[in-house]
């Protein structure tokens, strides 16, 4: 039997603390999955569900975007995978007479951690102007009140359309085609608040803003540097690629401002040796200051610049632009202000070039704690410096892998969903549905929350997600939100989204990753795309939560076909009821799926085309790989401030909350914490255990709070602290960007903890 719900919020301000261990998953981890999945499926329904996770015959996990191994295990999915599959396919329900009994005021009081704990919603929700509480409604009238405040609009401009990571294939693909046929560009996602930086830099300087390695590469390189990242609970089971990778005599560089268990050892339950020993991940652990990864690079260039024979002359002449403005700008690099930018000595990076010089097959895989920085852009631009100048680009065994966090984040941007679509995709859907889309670019997330805040944009319409938990500068988000005619939701559970909401508001249920989806043209499969191109399809097995659940692609083509009327040329009935008619269209408008029915019934899937790795061809201005030179760039902390980072932490999956322990560093049963170098909180007069309050300083002068936060003595590195989110959003100024991709920068924000009482 699956257990009951949460009925109070616990308190989250007062854990156990202990210290972090020194390794990762093993028999624990098993154990805690199991725990989870029982408490939210039961035992019978456990088994059956994990079981096809990851499967060539199963559903993708709606957890990250780590791609699946050629021989998948029996058991292919990780513990914060199973939780993700618990949450979805868990018995609770969230249906009408919850709502009855909650009002909205009442669930606005409610921690993410409870609202998530609730179970699956069953029915469309509406929230009338002025009401207290959600009322069920009708599918047909949920679409007439959407297409009542669309028609109603000065101009199409005025309403936006968020996609989540989640979002299928086919889902993403008509989404993006009902926005721009209604006639905006305004499509923010989930993007533009993590790898947008990378998207920017690499399509920049290798001319496609993914990743350029398969999963065979990480087996096969000779040195693999992990920058900015926590494998072991974001991506756990790029512990087992990197295992693999040892066992092949590869060597591991870390790069973190926090020790992270899953780097140190990981113990594989898959194997005898996990159950035991384990295997030790990282070579070299280089301890940097948060921001300081582009002075690192930087100089690192410049010693290999230095070195003879070092520099792939061959390569850099052959397939590289821009390498004499780049080596003019990295023999400046200093090593004093590198020392100072890094927190790093001397011996460390001397030892970290020593490894770089002795790979032949170099690969560098990083996530939020490089793109999430004022200088994210430039900094990422500087680890392909890094790789170009020995080569390390469209050779097996080496080049650039940013590690995206959600299932098909990857896949929805390949589907058009941006707000700066490019004009040879746009072209493409013009001959191809015979309506000129707009051209004029829309609003990311950032843009779209200013827009919102200053009566620019009137209804906010999400396909999946937890925006307003997302997104920086929780109060300025929160506000924005109050002021939109309507907002809308498709989603699975409940969230805060849902109760910070416009004058009108609509909650639509949809089907998840692990539910049957019958269409009348038949069973219906979705395909989504891993963080390394790889497309594959998605079946679904479980009886839907309710009967009242529509899938995602039906939901967009029933209310494209109300707001846009019989005008509209576009099959949307063909395609609500077949979806093999969409993969068709997107076969005709996007290069690299020509063909798609047919190779995606290949239980395998296929590999989207990549240039650069495929053949060392760059699609670029210049047509070759782009060298940069940009200047130096890291945060500079003024006297007794800190520069906090925000962070998941290991019983959670970016806003979604399956628990209260962060089992990886010490902390049980609390997540309002912050961790702070012992040596910097003695200085600031803040003993382990006492409290603090949390307060950011922004350029302007302004400053925001987060009040009662725990004060742990942890060992990141001087001058930095870390703390959870979404409860510390509330920090990060919106103005606070990435320059270039204009990503909240969540990796950097200067606070002055100030002792208080616990709450």
């Amino acid at each position: 039997m699956a257990a009951k719900p949460p009925t109070g919020d616990p308190v989250q301000d007062a854990p156990d603390v202990t210290p972090p261990p020194r390794s990762a998953v093993g028999l624990p981890a098993v154990g805690h999955s199991l725990r989870i999945a029982q408490q939210q499926m039961g035992v019978r329904r456990t088994a059956l569900t994990l079981l096809r996770v990851n499967q060539k015959d199963g559903f993708d996990c709606p957890g990250c975007a780590w791609p699946e191994p050629e021989k998948r295990h029996k058991a292919e999915f990780c513990e914060n995978g199973a939780k993700a599959v618990a949450e979805e396919a868990t018995l609770r329900r969230v249906t009408p007479e919850f709502f009855a009994a909650h009002p909205v005021a009442d669930l606005a009081t409610r921690s993410g951690y409870w609202l998530g704990q609730q179970g699956r919603l069953t029915h469309p929700m509406y929230l009338p102007e002025g009401a207290t509480s959600y009322e069920p409604v009708s599918w047909d009238r949920a679409f007439g009140i959407i297409a009542e405040e669309l028609g109603a609009l000065s101009s199409p401009d005025e309403a936006v359309f968020y996609t989540s990571g989640r979002t299928s294939n086919e889902a993403a693909f008509l989404y993006q085609l009902f926005a721009r046929e209604f006639g905006t560009n305004n499509l923010p996602d989930c993007s533009n608040m993590c790898h947008e930086s990378s998207g920017s830099a690499l399509t920049e300087t290798l001319g496609v803003g993914k990743g350029s390695v398969l999963l065979k590469d990480l087996h096969t390189a000779d040195l693999i540097i992990v920058a900015g990242q926590n494998p072991g609970t974001n991506h756990p089971r790029m512990l087992a690629a990197l295992e693999e990778a040892k066992a092949n005599g590869a060597k591991v560089i870390s790069i973190n401002p926090l020790p992270e268990a899953g780097l140190e050892r990981f113990k594989n339950p898959q194997t005898p040796r996990g159950l035991t020993t384990g295997v030790a991940i990282t070579d070299l652990f280089l301890q940097i200051r948060l921001g300081g990864d582009q002075a690192l690079f930087r100089l690192l260039n410049r010693l290999i610049l230095e070195t003879e024979g070092a520099v792939d002359e061959e390569f850099v002449r052959e397939h590289t632009h821009g390498f004499e403005e780049f080596a003019a700008t990295a023999r400046d690099a200093d090593w004093d202000e590198t020392l100072r930018a890094t927190g790093l000595d001397r011996a460390e990076i001397d030892r970290a070039l020593r490894m770089a010089l002795a790979s032949k097959r170099t690969i560098v895989c990083w996530a939020m704690g490089l793109t999430q920085h004022k200088h994210s852009v430039p900094t990422i631009r500087e680890v392909v410096n890094f790789l170009l100048l020995r080569g390390n680009v469209g050779r097996p065994g080496a080049g650039v892998c940013p590690v995206r966090g959600h299932s098909n984040v990857q896949g929805d941007r390949t589907m058009g969903i941006f707000e700066r679509p490019a004009p040879a995709f746009l072209d493409a859907l013009e001959r191809e549905f015979g309506f000129a889309p707009p051209r004029e670019h829309g609003f990311d997330v950032v843009r779209a929350i200013r827009a919102l805040r200053d009566g620019q944009a009137k209804v906010f319409f999400a396909m999946g997600g937890n925006f307003v938990a997302a997104s920086p500068d929780t109060e300025v988000t929160e506000d924005a939100m109050r002021t939109a005619r309507l907002t809308v939701h498709v989603s699975t559970k409940l969230n805060r989204s849902h109760v910070v909401t416009g004058a009108r508001a609509l909650i639509l249920p949809t089907l998840g990753r692990t539910e049957r989806d019958l269409q009348a043209g038949g069973p219906q499969f979705v395909t989504v795309e891993d963080s390394m191109g790889m497309v594959h399809a998605s079946r679904g097995r479980l009886e839907p939560a309710g009967p009242q659940l529509l899938s995602e692609p039906a939901i967009v083509a029933r209310l494209a076909r109300r707001v846009l009327g019989p005008g509209s040329r576009t099959p949307w009935e063909e395609f609500g009821q077949d979806y093999a008619s969409i993969r068709d269209r997107i076969a005709a408008v996007i290069p690299g799926f020509e063909d798609f029915n047919a190779r995606v019934s290949d239980p395998s899937g296929f590999a989207l085309p990549h240039g650069p790795r495929d053949d060392r061809t760059f699609p670029t201005a210049t047509g070759k790989a782009n060298f940069t030179a940009a200047p130096v760039e890291y945060p500079e902390l003024p006297e007794g401030r800190l520069l906090l980072q925000t962070l998941r932490s290991h019983d959670q999956y970016n806003t979604t909350i399956y628990g209260l322990d962060d089992r990886y560093r010490g902390i049980k049963n609390g997540r309002r914490v912050v961790l702070v170098h012992p040596e910097d909180a003695r200085e600031l007069g803040l003993a382990d255990g006492s409290y603090a309050d949390l307060i950011s300083e922004w350029t302007d002068g302004s400053e925001r709070r987060a009040d009662g936060f725990r004060v742990v003595h942890y060992p990141t590195a001087r001058g930095c602290a870390a703390a959870y989110y979404p409860e510390t959003n509330v920090l990060v100024p919106l103005d606070a960007t990435a320059d270039t991709s204009n990503t909240p920068a969540s990796k950097s924000v200067v606070i002055r903890l100030e002792r208080s009482a616990p709450a």
